[in-house]
């Protein structure tokens, strides 16, 4: 079910959105967090889209920001419930001209009560996450990186200003390379990694997190190949006396993992999807701490 609200407010909203639990018997009770998405002057579906998939896992309200340059200043808003919803309401509100200006105040009076509150930015990544007016309400904060104009850039600026709670879908996208290194690791001969490759294309900032996590966790140097037209991440090779360990996907697909003296195995390792990644972030409420190392610490050594 779709209901459109022109020119409207927030109290109305919220008015209809009781109307309709009352009269259709949706219930709210089952929400557990409220995903804000601010998608600025981009178009938002393909976010709503992965939000409803993830809020199968995840029920949750989702209140969508939008901006629009019609010269108005009204507040219009589009409610979504049931199957155009997933496992959620969604709360679209297009703002212009001074509605926008408070966006706190804006999508106050639409969070559940006392439910934790997670921000998302699909597009551009703000200042200051943490201090911006909507990342001061959640106790997650979800960029990425991958969607700005220069990701290398915004990924370091992200560096000077994280603070606990921050994330970024590009770490997220790298989960699966990381855990498939972690395990070949724990297996003998445990010997030190002496210098490690990340293969990659030339500015997907996955590639610098990666070899950002590398640097960071084994202490050994790091080179990034950058490749202009690679399926992000294609390789990573860690060299070690007995000979190199080498995870390598190079069709974004299937990955064959070599090392000596052992058959070739081969690993599906499809490129994450954004319902994926999103799915794994709304998982923990808490700081990973695991990233604010890398993004502050790993970055300064691969940079170096």
């Amino acid at each position: 079910m779709i209901i459109d609200m022109p020119d409207t407010t927030t109290r109305d909203i919220n008015k209809r959105l009781l109307t309709e639990r009352d009269e259709g018997g949706a219930v709210a009770l089952g929400r557990v967090l409220t995903l804000i998405i601010d998608a600025e002057g981009h178009d938002p579906e393909e976010s709503i889209a992965a939000a409803n998939e993830a809020s199968r896992e995840h029920p949750c309200r989702i209140v969508v920001l939008t901006q629009k340059d019609d010269g108005s200043t009204c507040l219009d808003a589009q409610i979504r419930l049931g199957g155009d919803a997933g496992a959620s309401e969604v709360i679209v509100l297009r703002v212009a001209g001074g509605a926008g200006t408070h966006l706190d105040t804006l999508v106050m009076p639409l969070l559940l009560p006392d439910a934790p509150i997670v921000a998302w930015w699909p597009y551009d990544v703000p200042e200051n996450p943490s201090t911006h007016p909507l990342g001061t309400m959640a106790q997650r904060r979800i960029t990425d990186t991958s969607q700005c104009s220069s990701p290398g850039r915004s990924l370091r600026h992200l560096a000077e200003v994280y603070a606990d709670g921050d994330t970024d879908l590009a770490w997220t996208r790298a989960t699966l390379w990381r855990g498939l290194i972690a395990a070949t690791l724990d297996q003998p001969p445990f010997e030190p990694v002496q210098r490690a490759v990340v293969v990659g294309e030339s500015t997907h900032p996955s590639v610098d997190l990666m070899a950002a996590w590398l640097a960071q966790s084994l202490r050994c140097p790091v080179d990034v190949e950058r490749q202009p037209d690679a399926p992000a991440i294609t390789q990573v090779r860690l060299q070690r006396a007995s000979g190199d360990i080498v995870l390598d996907r190079p069709d974004g697909k299937t990955a064959a993992l070599r090392q000596p003296d052992q058959p070739e195995h081969r690993i599906a390792l499809p490129i994450r999807q954004l319902r994926e990644c999103l799915v794994e972030e709304l998982r923990r409420l808490d700081a990973d701490e695991v990233y604010g190392e890398v993004l502050q610490k790993g970055l300064a050594r691969i940079d170096a």
